[in-house]
């Protein structure tokens, strides 16, 4: 898949220069298995033995996600993320902290919708050096995050999940079939989402799928991400 995203007026417009030279063009496939690292989900382990588990088993996305957690915890917290991500050569994305993801230098933060921060202001704030992901539940949200040069798409929930109280009702593959056919902004699954069915994600037009639970929750991290790293072909 060509990466570019759509202009504020519609038009097709080439991601940024300077997205493709710090990633080399090769964006799309370093976003194609995210694990959210969640102290909530993590059964008590530590955050960065998690995150450095799932990527031993194929991750190339740690998404620090942390709803309780104090501003400076949360630093702490991706900072020791950070030096970890920079070693292994995978990206960092903080959840829904613009401020968090500059403090600790992340490659991006990802967005969602209700009391998160609008969207053309976090692009304006991240600037095009990072990453911004958006998270979409309808073709309404998903137009608004493309017109705002969102550097990708998650798209949920797909199937049900009870790692987010508030992600709704499972609207399963049909939306991301529709966005493939009219943006070519890299979509990204979520949503209670597993090896058995990502697959499923992936044939409906996604380019790699979140998972929180699936991981983070598992006896074995490394061994269930290998499992969701197997079904991905980009990962």
């Amino acid at each position: 898949m060509v990466l570019s995203r759509i202009s504020g007026n519609g038009s097709s417009e080439a991601m940024s220069s300077t997205l493709k030279e710090q990633f080399g063009g090769n964006l799309v496939s370093r976003l194609a298995l995210h694990v959210l690292v969640d102290p909530e989900w993590a059964r008590g382990r530590d955050i960065v033995i998690v995150a450095s588990a799932a990527i031993d088993g194929g991750a190339t996305v740690i998404q620090l996600r942390d709803k309780k957690a104090s501003t400076r915890l949360l630093v702490e917290q991706g900072l020791a993320l950070r030096k970890l991500t920079q070693e292994r050569g995978v990206l960092l994305i903080v959840n829904d902290r613009i401020d968090v993801a500059l403090a600790v230098d992340a490659d991006g933060a990802h967005i969602g919708q209700g009391d998160d921060m609008p969207v053309q202001i976090a692009r304006q704030l991240l600037g095009p050096q990072r990453i911004l992901g958006v998270s979409a539940g309808n073709l309404t949200e998903a137009a608004a995050a493309v017109a705002a040069n969102a550097d990708y798409l998650s798209i949920g929930p797909i199937y049900s999940t009870r790692a987010k109280a508030d992600a709704g009702p499972a609207i399963g593959t049909r939306l991301i079939a529709e966005l493939v056919t009219r943006y070519p902004t890299p979509l990204i699954g979520i949503g209670g989402i597993t090896a058995a069915s990502a697959a499923e994600v992936l044939q409906a037009g996604a380019i790699g799928v979140a998972v929180i639970t699936a991981v983070v929750s598992a006896d074995d991290i490394t061994a269930a991400t290998r499992e969701l790293a197997t079904a991905l072909p980009e990962a």
